[in-house]
């Protein structure tokens, strides 16, 4: 049985945005459309600012049982890795020839 969450936010320029989280088959699909678009957007990889709220959305279901143990941890489990992508993907954006931290200088001992 599938398993719909759908919410709405407004973007800085004021324009209605709609998403919709489902979960069939333990897998989780997002899509979101803008009150102006005709299309959805399909995601493979959703913002994380979509997979915080709707972690939101879960754990306030889950306090008053209309939502699994299951969805929780599953959706943890998703925010985690892409927090963990964003931070990959921030390492690689990073200029050539930048350290995250100095190298230690190098002590010589003289023979």
């Amino acid at each position: 049985m599938a398993r719909q969450h759908i919410w709405t936010e407004k973007d800085p320029d004021g324009r209605k945005r709609e998403v919709r989280a489902t979960k069939f088959g333990g897998a989780w699909r997002f899509q979101s459309k803008f009150s102006d678009e005709a299309q959805w957007t399909y995601y493979d990889y959703p913002p994380l600012e979509d997979l915080l709220t709707l972690r939101q959305i879960i754990s306030r279901k889950d306090q008053r049982r209309r939502a699994s143990a299951d969805d929780v941890a599953s959706l943890e489990k998703l925010v985690h890795e892409r927090e963990g992508d964003e931070d990959r993907d921030a390492a690689l954006r990073r200029p050539v020839g930048a350290a995250r931290r100095p190298y230690p200088p190098q002590l010589h001992q003289n023979d």
